[in-house]
């Protein structure tokens, strides 16, 4: 992992998990997170269309296994969905900007269930530039969501209700390699999803998309 990265993370970790640090904590973190956008901003302006359904890690273990566009969807619905449906309660970005069909994904899930050459295909149907339109706004929107939170909220435990509103939105798959996330995610208080999927889920992601970049 990017040791600087990895610092900030650290960091940012240990002062949300104190009220006198708090807001310092979200500040870093939004800071670490934009760095991150930076590196997927650069890769979207400086690349072809045809290098984000790449796969040139196609057979190894590990995010680096996936493609850009792919690492895009990923990171941003996982994103999208659990700011919006199980933290804030309101509407996905996905659904209020209308992005599916701008994006041309014929699927609203994480990705999760998708599989080898599934991803290859799936990642060709997508439009980058829409694609990274969204993924922007879903991070401005999570941005604004951290800033406006208090400490008191950070225990915030979720409940079989959330997980059935998870369930019914039909954003995470039923499939083995996806179901899990409901559970995963539902066994965190605010406090363990900010630290995964809002900055560490990040990290290992943008890496993994700057080695695929590299190979390219």
């Amino acid at each position: 992992m990017n040791k600087e990265w990895s610092e900030m993370n650290k960091q940012m970790q240990v002062l949300i998990g104190k009220k006198a640090t708090y807001k310092d904590g979200t500040e870093l973190l939004i800071k670490l997170r934009n760095e991150l956008f930076e590196q997927i901003t650069q890769i979207v302006n400086e690349y072809p269309a045809e290098a984000f359904y790449q796969m040139p890690y196609a057979n190894a273990k590990g995010y680096h296994s996936k493609t850009l566009s792919y690492s895009i969807w990923h990171i941003f619905r996982i994103e999208d969905i659990v700011a919006h449906i199980l933290i804030a309660g309101d509407e996905q970005i996905l659904m209020a900007g209308g992005y599916q069909k701008k994006i041309g994904s014929p699927v609203i899930t994480t990705g999760n269930e998708l599989q080898g050459q599934e991803i290859a295909e799936f990642s060709k149907k997508l439009n980058v530039r829409a694609l990274y339109e969204y993924a922007k706004e879903v991070m401005l929107s999570t941005n604004s969501l951290l800033t406006s939170m208090e400490y008191s909220q950070m225990k915030t435990k979720y409940s079989d209700e959330d997980k059935k509103r998870l369930i019914d939105s039909g954003c995470v798959s039923p499939d083995e390699n996806a179901r899990w996330l409901i559970d995963y995610w539902c066994g965190k208080d605010i406090i363990g999803l900010i630290k995964m999927p809002f900055s560490r889920h990040w990290i290992m992601h943008v890496e993994a998309m700057l080695r695929i970049k590299n190979k390219l």
